[in-house]
């Protein structure tokens, strides 16, 4: 795959222009070369509006899981993340290109961000009934919108860089005409539909960049990330605390909670200390690279979700109010965990990992959080004790490579 480094054919690649939220620009590349390039606040903004649907699929999974429809949740919550994940993707690498903070590119954002308001509207639907006719509208919004922005890089840009914008909003449209075409009449989709589907939202990227990479931003698209993954974070840490605010208004009970609270900080704590224990932007030095690592924050994003969820899970159990086991409850926090940091290690951490010591020590650090769920009523707390040690051997391991 060509170098992401190289601005192709754009001819404004190295020539940024004013952004101030004006009348309309010419939708240029930004320069990769361009220092201090941080996230937004129309960026933070537009976060912040996911994780409304972040909440909504994780909130319904948990519903789904206490009345004893796991298998059910589990497949509602990968479709709809899928479709929330792959919308701020999109909309996240092509800011990283092509964001000119004008009033049209402002507008545009906006309406991707009732998009999905509208989508976490139909979360609830698509969990209880089936029907994700309102979740496949409101993707439908935010990914068409999309389009419009490709449309009008394509009338700015020259020759392959031009082919490469026209290919990103023809494929993103007939996936859009695939989605409707499966769920507006059905409303639930055969799961071997939705994979096809999903597979063809995922090859367009690479096929659109093919000749000419667009003009994304390492440091910048490392930043959004990592903003993205701490607010996912820190909707789990609200999620957890509701959960325990409800549990004692309602049960007047918190000695079997204090375990719960402590565990889940210190997982969520090390979550956050972890992932961005590393310089990411460094490695993604290609198409290749980024866009695999890109990829691989499915599952980060979506485990750092389900861990919010599975905390509400335990806390439900141990009030009396989930018909689950203790161990099952507990394997719905250690089994997201320790998914979630095996693949932060597999992403970028063994990349910057030298020796034996410093390679193994979050894969096996991954195991043994999942194996807590057979510790009894104390699982959480036991996983936040192995994740609190697990950064306390990185960061003594690292210091004595540093010595």
């Amino acid at each position: 795959m060509s170098d992401p480094t190289l601005s192709g054919d754009s001819a404004s690649a190295t020539n940024p222009v004013s952004r101030t939220g004006g009348a309309l620009q010419r939708m240029t590349a930004r320069s990769r070369t361009e220092e201090h390039r941080a996230s937004t606040p129309l960026e933070l903004f537009f976060d912040l509006c996911f994780v409304v649907a972040v909440a909504q699929a994780g909130g319904r999974l948990v519903h789904a899981v206490t009345d004893g429809r796991a298998g059910h949740g589990v497949l509602g919550y990968l479709l709809v993340f899928f479709a929330i994940w792959w919308a701020w993707m999109n909309f996240s690498w092509f800011a990283s290109a092509y964001d000119t903070d004008d009033v049209a590119y402002r507008v545009t954002t906006l309406v991707q961000i009732v998009g999905v308001l509208v989508l976490a509207a139909g979360v609830p639907r698509a969990f209880d009934d089936g029907d994700f006719q309102l979740t496949a509208i409101g993707y439908a919004v935010m990914r068409l919108a999309l389009v419009t922005q490709w449309l009008r890089a394509a009338r700015t840009e020259q020759g392959a860089v031009r082919a490469t914008a026209l290919r990103y909003a023809a494929g993103v449209t007939v996936c859009q005409v695939g989605w409707m075409a499966l769920l507006l009449p059905h409303g639930a989709p055969p799961v071997w539909a939705f994979a096809l589907l999903a597979v063809a939202e995922m090859s367009v990227p690479p096929l659109a960049e093919r000749t000419a990479p667009t003009a994304w931003h390492p440091h910048h698209i490392a930043e959004r990330y990592g903003l993205f993954t701490i607010i996912v974070l820190g909707e789990s840490v609200s999620a957890a605390t509701v959960a325990i605010q409800s549990a004692v208004d309602e049960h007047q009970t918190l000695s079997a909670l204090i375990p719960i609270a402590i565990g889940g900080l210190l997982i969520v704590f090390a979550a956050w200390w972890i992932y961005f224990a590393v310089p990411i932007h460094d490695h993604l030095a290609s198409n290749r690279q980024a866009f695999l690592w890109g990829y691989g924050h499915f599952a980060v994003l979506g485990t750092a979700a389900v861990i919010g969820a599975g905390l509400e899970i335990t806390v439900d159990q141990a009030v009396g109010t989930a018909d689950l086991s203790t161990r099952a409850a507990a394997a719905w926090v250690t089994v997201p965990t320790g998914v979630f940091l095996f693949t932060v290690w597999l992403l970028h951490s063994r990349h910057y990992k030298r020796g034996p010591a410093q390679q193994l020590t979050l894969p096996v650090a991954a195991l043994a959080v999942g194996l807590c769920a057979f510790t009894g009523s104390h699982a959480v707390l036991w996983a936040g004790l192995v994740c609190a040690v697990t950064v306390a051997t990185s960061v003594a391991l690292q210091v004595r490579a540093t010595e």
